[in-house]
């Protein structure tokens, strides 16, 4: 198992006992926490099922909600399990690599966590600066210096893409909207976020506009941000503000009723956190998702935090950004992340 950079390791809880150490004791909050001596909680489905039936179950579950770090259960998912799990984690296997990737960016993981501890009680359009403000924090962070200072090395020159980064057709009372970067898999470029701004300004703005498509040419919906333009935002503070102003879930968040998606291929980061906004998601058999954002030292920044867990709840949302794991449309299906399966 990987050790954190900071030396810390995850503490296993055993039994009702164990958890109850952790949840009330004096320091759990400075220890349980990406600085302190641990860098997760895990107790396996069982034990965390037994909380509600202890005579302190409520002071058990209040403390625990306290914790900084991500808590996880460990086991079949089942009845009973307590809503202050951030996630259930089907085996030990997926265990050990979730608790690498949360050694890698504790901060992050932490972070994660407690945003969509958050977000699930608030409107989406408050919840959405939230989301803004714990990325720009991130941004300005080690964990994503450091990913920032391995990952800068040359890159050839996109090709040139003919027409618009988002086609915009308008027939009657339906809309139809395509990401355009094929040859970079549809990744959300700053002119492409701003093109797909002024398309969703437009539908917000006429109410005859009945039905917004959102498709994505090529092979792949979206592979996500365009990672060759990370770090170059200003500073984390002006990125935030461009964001309150210039974010396309902030316009789907309230046209949502209207916005059907149809995917394919890839759907990773952006690339599955617009879409699970939409009214009706229809993902080709194809289809994969991902959200692989803890990697570069970072939380979902493009409404994921909002949008997902509105979809399949907050635990499986954190699963998927802990883990960086890849769901098929069939399991997507099986979640509610997508709709329906197309050809």
């Amino acid at each position: 198992m990987s050790e954190s950079r900071n030396g810390a390791q995850p503490v296993f809880a055993r039994d009702l006992d164990g958890l109850r150490a952790l949840a009330l004791g004096r320091l759990a909050a400075e220890t349980l926490a990406p600085l302190g001596a641990a860098h997760a909680v895990v107790a396996s489905v069982d034990v965390m099922a037994q909380i509600s039936g202890a005579a302190d179950g409520a002071d058990i579950i209040e403390g625990l909600a306290e914790l900084p770090c991500p808590l996880l259960a460990v086991g079949p998912d089942r009845t009973g399990i307590p809503d202050i799990c951030d996630a259930i984690v089907p085996s030990e296997i997926g265990l050990t690599a979730i608790l690498a990737n949360i050694g890698r960016c504790p901060i992050a993981a932490t972070i994660l966590v407690q945003v969509l501890r958050a977000t699930l009680q608030m409107p989406p359009a408050q919840a959405l600066k939230l989301e803004s403000l714990a990325y720009a924090t991130l941004q300005a962070g080690p964990e994503h210096a450091s990913w920032l200072r391995a990952d800068r090395r040359p890159r050839a020159a996109p090709a040139e893409e003919p027409g618009p980064a988002v086609r915009m057709e308008r027939e009657g009372g339906r809309l139809a909207l395509t990401l355009n970067r094929p040859s970079r898999h549809n990744a959300l470029s700053v002119a492409m976020r701003d093109a797909l701004c002024e398309a969703l300004e437009v539908a917000v703005a006429d109410g005859s506009i009945e039905t917004v498509t959102i498709s994505g040419a090529g092979r792949c919906f979206s592979i996500g941000g365009d990672l060759d333009e990370f770090g170059a935002a200003p500073d984390p503070a002006t990125a935030h503000i461009v964001r309150s102003v210039r974010l396309p879930a902030q316009l789907l968040s309230r046209c949502a009723g209207r916005v059907d998606f149809a995917v394919q291929g890839a759907c990773i980061g952006a690339g599955v956190e617009l879409p699970a906004f939409g009214r009706r998601v229809t993902a080709a058999r194809d289809s994969f998702f991902q959200l692989p954002e803890l990697a570069f030292g970072l939380i979902p920044g493009a409404g994921g935090c909002v949008s997902i867990p509105r979809r399949i709840g907050r635990q499986r949302t954190a699963y998927l950004a802990l883990s960086g794991r890849r769901i098929g449309a069939a399991k997507a299906l099986e979640w509610g992340l997508i709709d329906e399966i197309g050809g």
